[in-house]
C-alpha cells in the first residue's frame, strides 16, 4: 500500500541551478512515484518556475508540520523552508540568500531522517561557494551531513549498476592527497565501504583497493605509499575478515571492476574514481554517503548553470538517486542485508 512506501526527503539544491527542473521532471515519472513518497524541501517560486520551464504538469501541494495521509498522483508535496525573491531565482546566478536556502533544505532533510519521519534523503546539486558565502563553511554535502548527524567516519561513494567507487580523500587539492592517504584513513574507508555495501547492496562484497602511484609505485621507484600505507591497510582489513585486495593499479583495475569482478573500488582521490564512474554512468550515477546513521543519496553532477532555465537538463541521475534511496530504505526496514 502507498502508506507503506518509504518517505524520501528531496532537497531543492541551488535554486538558480538545474535542481528544481530535474526534480519536477523526476517526480513526473511513474518509476519514482511507485517506489516512494517524495517530500520536496525548497522554495515554491523555484518550483513554479521549473514547472513553467519544463512544461511538466504537476500540482504543488504545500506541506506543513503534518504530513498528508495520502500521496496523490500528479502532485509535488512541498515543504517550503525559505522565501526567496525573483533576484534569487535567476538561472545561473547564485546568491547569498540562495546559499542560505540550500543549507536550510539540507538541515531540514537531515532532521526528518534523524527523527524517523523520513526514511532517506536525496539531494539536488548545490553551489559550494554560495553555501560558504552564506556562512556555512563546508566543502560539500558530505561534510555538512557528517556534522549534522555527528558522524566521524564517513565515505563518499559513487554508484551505478556496473561500478561503485569509494573515495579515501574527497574535495582536496591533488597536491595534498599523499599526506592525507594514511593507513588509518585507508583502513577506515575500506571498513565503512564493506559495512554499508554489505548492508545495502551486496552481501559479503569483494573490494578492490587502488594504488596511489603509477604501476603500484614499481616497488618504490615511483613512490612508496603502496608499501608503507595502502598494502598494510589492506592486510589489516583482511585480518578483520573483509574481502579486500590490493593495492591494484588503477590503469587496469576498472576494466575488471566494470565486468563485475569487484563489488566496490576504494580509490585514493576524487578524479581517480569519478572519471571511470562518469564514463560508465554519466546519466544515471548516484552519490551515496556511507557511514551516516541516515540514508543519503544525490545526483553525481553539479548545478549545470549553462543548462539552468532551459528545461533541457536530464533528470535521470535525480531519478536514480531517489530510487536508490528508496531501495536502501526498504533494505534497512527489512532488517536484513541486501540480497
Amino acid at each position: 500500500m502507498q502508506e507503506q512506501l518509504p518517505l524520501i526527503a528531496v532537497t531543492m539544491g541551488d535554486p538558480s541551478g538545474i535542481g528544481p527542473e530535474i526534480i519536477v521532471k523526476a517526480l513526473a515519472r511513474k518509476t519514482v512515484a511507485s517506489v516512494c513518497r517524495p517530500l520536496v524541501l525548497g522554495v515554491r517560486g523555484a518550483f513554479e518556475r521549473a514547472l513553467s520551464i519544463t512544461g511538466v504538469r504537476l500540482e504543488i501541494e504545500p506541506v506543513g508540520s503534518t504530513l498528508p495521509r495520502k500521496w496523490k498522483e500528479g502532485t509535488i508535496y512541498l515543504r517550503e523552508v525559505a522565501k526567496l525573491g525573483p533576484d534569487d531565482l535567476i538561472p545561473g546566478r547564485p546568491t547569498l540568500a540562495g546559499g542560505e536556502a540550500v543549507f536550510r533544505c539540507i538541515d531540514e532533510a537531515a532532521r526528518l531522517c534523524l527523527d524517523g519521519t523520513a526514511q532517506g534523503m536525496a539531494t539536488a546539486p548545490i553551489n559550494k561557494e554560495a553555501l560558504n558565502r552564506a556562512g556555512h563553511h563546508y566543502p560539500g554535502h558530505t561534510e555538512l551531513l557528517a556534522e549534522l548527524t555527528g558522524t566521524e567516519k564517513y565515505v563518499m561513494m559513487l554508484a551505478g549498476k556496473r561500478l561503485r567507487v569509494a573515495l579515501v580523500t574527497i574535495h582536496v587539492a591533488l597536491a595534498d592527497v599523499p599526506r592525507l592517504v594514511t593507513v588509518e584513513r585507508v583502513l577506515d574507508t575500506i571498513r565503512v565501504t564493506h559495512r554499508d555495501v554489505h548492508r545495502y547492496f551486496r552481501p559479503h562484497p569483494r573490494i578492490a583497493v587502488l594504488s596511489l602511484n603509477p604501476h603500484c609505485g614499481e616497488g618504490g621507484l615511483f613512490g612508496d605509499e603502496e608499501l608503507t600505507v595502502i598494502g598494510p591497510a589492506v592486510a589489516a582489513a583482511r585480518v578483520e575478515g573483509i574481502d579486500a585486495v590490493g593495492p591494484l593499479s588503477a590503469d587496469t583495475l576498472f576494466h575488471f571492476a566494470a565486468r563485475g569482478e569487484y563489488d566496490a573500488v576504494v580509490c585514493m582521490y576524487h578524479d581517480q574514481g569519478l572519471i571511470p564512474l562518469k564514463l560508465l554512468h554519466f546519466d544515471d550515477g548516484v552519490n551515496v554517503t556511507l557511514g551516516l546513521p541516515i540514508i543519503r543519496t544525490s545526483v553525481d553532477h553539479g548545478t549545470a548553470y549553462d543548462l539552468a532555465g532551459t528545461g533541457k537538463a536530464s533528470e535521470l541521475s535525480m531519478c536514480a538517486a531517489i530510487e536508490m534511496a528508496a531501495a536502501m530504505a526498504r533494505v534497512r526496514g527489512s532488517g536484513a542485508a541486501a540480497e
